[in-house]
């Protein structure tokens, strides 16, 4: 029988329909039993006699895939593909697919969702309420700011029509930006330190830099507005951690919202700050989205292997 890994420490606890559909179709299901992010060693312990893996984020590198003879498909369940070395898959035949459709709708909400906390600064007056302290918290409102959309893909586009759905200017950036979707919409496109200049709320939504250098580091940072704010919900190392925390500590930005860091899990200086929120890489984590991207892996990873 054909065994397939499945490598998401989550994968299956939305519904059984992911799981269910592979058994369905012949294959025996290898589970992730660690509840975390794979390491290489456990991928190729895991899958050494796997045809398929549906894939997370652990490192799917040539030293794994020469480990895994049997390898001839990975199913990512998401769209990233940093960990995966594309290239190597590509010499040795194995098919790489995403599932670019199911998170859409999940990472905008989580995006707009993020800013209105962070403006309103709920988090902080939650943690006073549950600490006993009945304190009232001074934040803004979304009205009148102009929201700066860098990357205007699925997510990018759809960020942009819910804060223009609520009332807000909109500009953005993207190199192949669709001029047309973009005049429908009523979002002016500018370029990058325009969007960077001119925004009180910048929100970013590429995929980054191919050399993994950071697209937003101090001297982009430096073109925000004073008193503006930040939000990541791409990926980590976006936004060089250091130059964030340096602008948060001194004022220059009033608040940041990150859900995606260098290294996962996260421990590091930005949870000593105030004046910023902090999600654990949680943009997907909508039930709806998650289930419907589990479901998209599988169906890719069947299609691939027959």
């Amino acid at each position: 029988m054909n065994k397939i890994l499945t490598s998401p420490s989550s994968f299956g606890q939305v519904g059984p329909e992911p799981v269910d559909l592979l058994i369905q179709n012949g294959y025996e299901v290898i589970n992730n039993p660690y509840g975390r992010k794979l390491t290489e060693d456990e991928v190729i312990e895991l899958a050494k006699d796997c045809a398929g893996i549906v894939a997370g984020v652990e490192p799917l590198t040539a030293r794994v895939m020469d480990a895994l003879p049997n390898l001839k498909c990975i199913s990512r369940v998401g769209i990233g593909m940093d960990s995966v070395d594309l290239k190597y898959a590509a010499e040795k035949g194995i098919i790489v697919t995403n599932t670019p459709d199911g998170p859409t709708r999940a990472v905008a909400e989580l995006t707009l969702a993020m800013t209105l906390s962070l403006l309103r600064k709920v988090p902080q007056a939650h943690t006073d309420l549950r600490n006993r302290v009945w304190k009232k918290q001074v934040g803004n409102l979304v009205l009148n700011k102009v929201v700066g959309v860098v990357g205007l893909g699925r997510i990018g586009k759809l960020v942009a029509q819910l804060f223009r759905g609520i009332g807000n200017p909109v500009i953005g950036y993207d190199p192949y930006a669709d001029a047309t979707w973009a005049a429908n919409n009523g979002v002016e496109l500018v370029d990058f330190n325009t969007v960077l200049s001119k925004a009180d709320i910048v929100t970013i939504h590429v995929p980054g830099n191919e050399d993994g250098s950071a697209v937003i580091g101090a001297g982009e940072i430096d073109l925000m507005k004073a008193g503006s704010f930040l939000i990541n919900i791409s990926r980590g190392g976006i936004v060089d951690e250091d130059a964030l925390f340096n602008a948060l500590s001194a004022n220059k930005l009033t608040g940041a919202a990150v859900d995606v860091f260098s290294e996962e899990p996260y421990a590091g200086p930005l949870c000593d700050l105030d004046n910023i929120l902090l999600t654990p890489h949680l943009g997907s984590y909508a039930e709806e989205g998650k289930l419907l991207m589990e479901i998209d892996a599988v169906k890719n990873l069947i299609n691939a292997l027959k």
